[in-house]
C-alpha cells in the first residue's frame, strides 16, 4: 500500500512537471532577476530595447549622418542610391560601420532614459500633486530623463559620429572604394577609445562635450514631446485596446515623428559641430561659436533646406526604431516582472 501511495505521488509529480514545464522553465529564467530593485530591472529592459532598435535601423542611421554632414560623394544622392553605393563598395558590413560605437552609446542611453523617466515621473507625482497625472507630467519627466541620459553618454555619441564620418574620408584609397573624385586621406581615429583619448588630449572635457548645447536644446523638447504625445494619444484609445502592442507602436511612432520634425534642425547643427575638425577646410578654427551661430551659418551658406537634410531617412528609421524599442521594452518589462507604471500619487515609486 505504501508502494502504491508513493507511485501515485510520483505519477502526479511527473504529470505536473510535464504539464507545467514551460511555466516552470520561465520562472527559473526570471527568478535570478526577482531580487533586483525595480530601477535595475528598468535599466536592463531599457538597455536591451535600445540595442535591438539601434541595430535594426543602423543602415539608415549611417546614411542619415552622411546626408547631414554633406559628405563628399553622398550629399547629392538620395537614400536608396546611398544605400546601393555603400553595399557595392563596402558590402553588408558597411551598413554597420560605427554601429558598435552606436550600440555602446545607446545601451546606457536607453537604459538611463527609460529608468530616469520612470523615476522622475514617480517623483513628480509624489511631490507635485497640483500638476495632476496628465500629460504635463510626462512632458516634464520625459524632458528631464532625456537631458540626464544625454549628459551621461554624450562623449560616446561624439565618438560614434566621428567614426562614422571619417570612414567616408578613407574611401578612394590606392585600391579604390566608394566612387570617383573623392580625395584620399588617412584614418585619424582607430576606434572608440582612440577618439575619446584624442579629443580629450586636444580639448579636455570641454572637447568631449563639443556640440552638447544643441543636443540638449534638441533632446529636452523632443524627449518631452515624445512622451507627452504618446500618453495623450493613449488617452483617446478605448480601454480594451490599452494593452495592444500595435496601439503602442502606432502611438509611439506618431509621437516620435512629431518630435523629430520640430527638433531636427538642432540635430543637424550638432552633427556638423561634431565633425567640423575632420573637414580640411575648417581645421584650425571653429566654424560655429554656438547653436544659434550654427543655425544662421547653415541657412546663409548652405540654405535652409540643409537644416532638414536627412529628415526623410529619419522618418524611415524612426518608425521601425520606435516599434522595436517599445516592443522590446514592454517584453522585457513583462519578463522581468516590472510592475505597471504608476498613475497617481497614491502609488509610491518602486
Amino acid at each position: 500500500m505504501g508502494s502504491s501511495s508513493q507511485g501515485s505521488t510520483l505519477s502526479r509529480n511527473v504529470a505536473g512537471l510535464v504539464d507545467g514545464s514551460s511555466s516552470s522553465s520561465a520562472h527559473r529564467e526570471v527568478s535570478v532577476f526577482d531580487g533586483l530593485p525595480i530601477y535595475v530591472k528598468e535599466l536592463i529592459a531599457g538597455g536591451a530595447a535600445g540595442a535591438f532598435a539601434k541595430t535594426a535601423v543602423a543602415p539608415l542611421e549611417r546614411v542619415k549622418i552622411l546626408l547631414q554632414t554633406r559628405t563628399e560623394g553622398f550629399h547629392s544622392l538620395g537614400v536608396y542610391q546611398s544605400l546601393k553605393k555603400l553595399l557595392k563598395h563596402e558590402g553588408v558590413i558597411g551598413f554597420y560601420k560605427g554601429n558598435g560605437a552606436s550600440v555602446l552609446r545607446i545601451v546606457p542611453y536607453a537604459a538611463l532614459h527609460y529608468m530616469t523617466y520612470e523615476r522622475y515621473r514617480g517623483w513628480i507625482l509624489s511631490n507635485y500633486s497640483p500638476l495632476g497625472t496628465g500629460p504635463v507630467v510626462d512632458l516634464l519627466a520625459g524632458s528631464a530623463s532625456g537631458g540626464t541620459a544625454v549628459l551621461c553618454t554624450y562623449p560616446l555619441d561624439l565618438a560614434r559620429t566621428k567614426l562614422a564620418y571619417q570612414v567616408l574620408n578613407l574611401v578612394k584609397d590606392t585600391k579604390g572604394n566608394l566612387g570617383n573624385g573623392i580625395r584620399p586621406t588617412h584614418p585619424q581615429y582607430s576606434g572608440i577609445k582612440n577618439v575619446l583619448e584624442a579629443v580629450y588630449k586636444e580639448g579636455g572635457l570641454r572637447g568631449l562635450y563639443r556640440g552638447v548645447g544643441p543636443t540638449l536644446i534638441g533632446i529636452l523638447p523632443y524627449a518631452g514631446l515624445k512622451f507627452y504625445v504618446y500618453e495623450e494619444l493613449k488617452r483617446h484609445v478605448p480601454e480594451e485596446q490599452q494593452t495592444s502592442i500595435l496601439m503602442r507602436l502606432s502611438c509611439g511612432a506618431i509621437a516620435g515623428l512629431l518630435g523629430q520634425t520640430f527638433t531636427y534642425p538642432l540635430d543637424v547643427v550638432r552633427r556638423q559641430m561634431q565633425v567640423e575638425n575632420l573637414q580640411p577646410s575648417m581645421q584650425g578654427r571653429a566654424r560655429y561659436k554656438n547653436t544659434l551661430d550654427g543655425l544662421s551659418y547653415i541657412v546663409r551658406n548652405q540654405g535652409w533646406r540643409q537644416l532638414f537634410a536627412g529628415l526623410s531617412v529619419n522618418y524611415m528609421k524612426i518608425v521601425p526604431s520606435v516599434a522595436i524599442g517599445f516592443t522590446a521594452y514592454d517584453t522585457m518589462k513583462a519578463c522581468l516582472h516590472i510592475p505597471p507604471r504608476q498613475k497617481s500619487k497614491s502609488i509610491a515609486a518602486a
